[in-house]
């Protein structure tokens, strides 16, 4: 009898344990939740952008640059696209190879046969032992575990679709421009069922106001970059703030003073609160870009505004 029940003891904790490893062996879709978030609107959290993925940690645009931005929590990885002689889309800031890699001359003269051959250089302009990677071989790093902010992707972007498409990543895309609303519907509107579409919009510009009205009229996007360049012009941003609130997201870059009216990363280094801070609770920030991610992320920790 006692030998039976110890059977029975070890079936059960064999169906448990099997239960636990298909579990794990499925982990939740992250990019799923985190697209809901954001199409939702949802206001009490900050979500964090790496520029070019993480790349005081790696060459920005690697593989190793997008794997370190997921590994710290990061939501959203920014890319930027280039399309090779031979039309195949790689990750690349420049349109030239001059800076990030080893080679030298313009992206559009080169096969990615030859691209292969190259090695990335580091933020010092160090060569690194990283390549240049694909689309392709991006988008199935971030797959499922982090949205994926195309920047230049508009410019072929019939290329890009299918890319997403065979990689199952479509719904994980935030893709930006600053095209008029009507122009955006004609050239993507296929697309935007899936695909988030973001309009940058430049407040000191004179046709601003104008431009967003449109967009909320006739696109009703999810989220908005703005940019503005003095800190003393704030009626704009603030005039945004008030018309957004409970519509979409307002998502502010840090990278230079000149997009966010001073409140850049530089200064974020002595005063947080005065950066991000004043970003989030002044201009109504829900998303910031960085190029300090994992300080980004300690801050907004720190006050709750992060998981």
């Amino acid at each position: 009898m006692k030998r039976v029940f110890a059977c029975l003891l070890a079936l059960v904790v064999l169906a448990g344990c099997s239960g636990e490893a298909r579990q794990s062996a499925a982990p939740e879709n992250r990019a799923e939740g985190l697209r809901a978030r954001l199409l939702a609107g949802d206001t009490t959290a900050v979500f964090v952008v790496a520029h070019r993925g993480d790349w005081r940690y790696a060459p920005e645009n690697s593989i190793a640059a997008i794997e370190h931005s997921i590994a710290v929590g990061v939501d959203v990885v920014e890319l930027d696209l280039q399309l090779t002689r031979d039309s195949v889309l790689i990750v690349m800031h420049d349109a030239t190879l001059n800076r990030t890699t080893t080679g030298k001359g313009r992206v559009a003269d080169w096969t990615l046969d030859s691209i292969r051959t190259l090695k990335l250089k580091n933020g010092c302009g160090i060569r690194t032992k990283h390549t240049v990677p694909t689309l392709e071989e991006a988008l199935l790093a971030a797959k499922g575990r982090v949205l994926v902010n195309l920047d230049k992707a508009d410019r072929y972007f019939d290329l890009v679709a299918p890319v997403l498409e065979r990689t199952g990543t479509t719904r994980q895309i935030v893709m930006k421009g600053s095209k008029p609303a009507d122009e955006v519907l004609a050239l993507y509107g296929k697309y935007l069922d899936e695909v988030i579409y973001m309009p940058v919009v430049n407040l000191d510009s004179e046709n601003a106001a104008e431009l967003m009205q449109d967009y909320i009229s006739d696109l009703k996007p999810a989220a908005y970059e703005l940019l503005y360049a003095q800190a003393e012009d704030t009626a704009m941003p603030l005039r945004m703030r008030d018309t957004l609130r409970g519509q979409a997201l307002i998502w502010y870059n840090t990278l230079w003073d000149t997009v966010c009216g001073g409140h850049d990363d530089d200064l974020s280094l002595e005063d947080p609160d005065a950066a991000f801070g004043y970003l989030i609770d002044t201009l109504g920030a829900r998303i910031i870009q960085t190029d300090r991610a994992e300080h980004l992320l300690s801050y907004l920790r720190q006050r709750g505004l992060h998981e």
